[in-house]
């Protein structure tokens, strides 16, 4: 299965096939969830697992690695009550970043669509992949419909980033710039701060309990002490 479309990408996807690092035993992880969501144990696992650790290493990044891939992850631990379907957003963490350049708009949906096929091969049961691939499509608004469980857990995962204490959001902030060095400082200030407006306009940007409980003050603070930053 190594050389198939699905784990090792397609042309032009720019994805060295050695680098396969890897913390927090994100390994184990992606084999415990897939192993819930199949109903084999073939094709190996393995493969899929590094296809998508090396994707979460390349170079360019700085803010949307392994480790903020691994954050995530703990942070659907925490929230996984209140998901109807858990393993699948798990996957869909996975997945949600798999394809990222900061200079494209359509990494969510190259994404999704990288789900599809990979999490088909693997023999994911297609119910489970379908949600997997509405749930990284999600990730462009992050905005959940009410009742939308799953959605609600995997955008609040991915947000509380914004709760973190201050040092941690200002390493943040910093990684996000790396990302966008391409940017020229104006043009990213002024993008930065209509996104920082935008969240702040939100009626609520954590839509679980303990999101809402644990993280939307802080997160506005900090979002507020950004945007406050900025334009100085």
């Amino acid at each position: 299965m190594a050389g198939t479309a699905a784990v090792h990408g397609t042309p032009g996807d720019g994805i060295p096939e050695d680098d396969t690092r890897d913390d927090g035993g994100l390994r184990a992880r992606w084999l415990r969830t897939l192993g819930a969501v199949r109903d084999s144990d073939t094709p190996d696992p393995a493969p899929y697992a590094e296809n998508l650790l090396t994707r979460w290493s390349e170079p360019r990044r700085s803010y949307h690695t392994t480790d903020h891939l691994l954050a995530v992850l703990e942070h659907i631990d925490t929230l996984a009550p209140h998901a109807d379907d858990p393993e699948a957003v798990r996957l869909a963490a996975w997945f949600h970043d798999a394809v990222y350049r900061p200079e494209r708009s359509e990494n969510e949906e190259r994404s999704a669509v990288l789900a599809v096929r990979a999490l088909t091969e693997a023999g994911v049961r297609a119910g489970v992949t379908e949600e997997v691939a509405r749930l990284v499509r999600l990730t462009v608004t992050h905005d959940p419909a009410p009742g939308d469980h799953n959605g609600e857990v995997l955008c609040d995962a991915d947000l509380a980033i914004l709760a973190a204490e201050p040092e941690t959001y200002a390493a943040y902030t910093r990684a996000v710039r790396e990302e966008y060095s391409f940017v020229p400082d104006d043009a990213f200030r002024a993008g930065r701060a209509a996104v920082l407006r935008q969240l702040l306009d939100l009626e609520r940007l954590f839509r679980t309990p303990h999101g809402a409980a644990a993280w939307e003050e802080r997160a506005r603070a900090n979002l507020a002490a950004e945007l406050e930053t900025l334009g100085n």
